[in-house]
């Protein structure tokens, strides 16, 4: 963890403001704009680029993963600049919290994976990268997904430790184990050999 340098008033405001970026839902956001539907009404009802791409709009789906990341990126950013590290990793929880339990939605959201990644690039790119580069190989030998994303989750700390970002590894480590709490469900599809593989289509 990061020495705690800022005053508590200025965290409170940098994780209200984290957490609020984090709850927009662009996937619904997208999807209605483009005249898609309701997403949650869709695939899985989740929020997040994999079932926005089950409206078989591809351009639907790459906006919502670049924003999905992008809002977890920029508020660490802007957290960072603004007052510092400490702020940067509480932002980094709060926007990724924000996805997964967004007030605007009864507190249902995403699973968090783009969220995740975005963050990670913005707190340390050389991680970030490192981490979807492990996604994708991943989704490359096993074409699931879902067991891309935790195996890229599972591995975060131990690139931390590599890239000499110790510091990081507790954030990583509650990021990590509320991926797996919200991809309980595929974790059991996996288990069963019944998780749908990329590209497959439903019968």
């Amino acid at each position: 963890m990061p020495e705690i340098t800022s005053s508590y008033p200025l965290l409170a405001i940098v994780a209200v403001l984290a957490y609020l970026l984090g709850s927009i839902p662009f996937g619904i956001v997208i999807t209605r704009a483009m005249g898609l539907g309701d997403l949650r009404a869709i695939g899985s009802g989740n929020i997040g680029a994999t079932n926005v791409l089950r409206t078989g709009n591809k351009r639907a789906a790459a906006a919502t993963l670049i924003l999905d990341a992008a809002k977890g990126g920029v508020a660490v950013l802007l957290a960072r600049a603004a007052v510092g590290e400490d702020a940067a990793q509480l932002a980094a929880l709060m926007s990724f919290l924000g996805h997964l339990f967004p007030v605007w939605l009864g507190f249902r959201g995403g699973k968090g994976v783009a969220t995740f990644l975005g963050t990670l690039l913005a707190l340390a790119w050389p991680v970030g990268l490192a981490c979807c580069a492990t996604w994708a190989v991943a989704a490359a030998v096993t074409r699931i997904s879902s067991l891309a994303a935790l195996t890229a989750a599972a591995l975060s700390s131990l690139w931390l430790v590599v890239f000499g970002q110790g510091q990081m590894i507790f954030l990583a480590m509650i990021l990590t184990v509320l991926v797996y709490i919200r991809h309980w469900a595929n974790l059991e599809r996996i288990k069963a050999g019944t998780e749908p593989r990329i590209g497959q289509k439903k019968a």
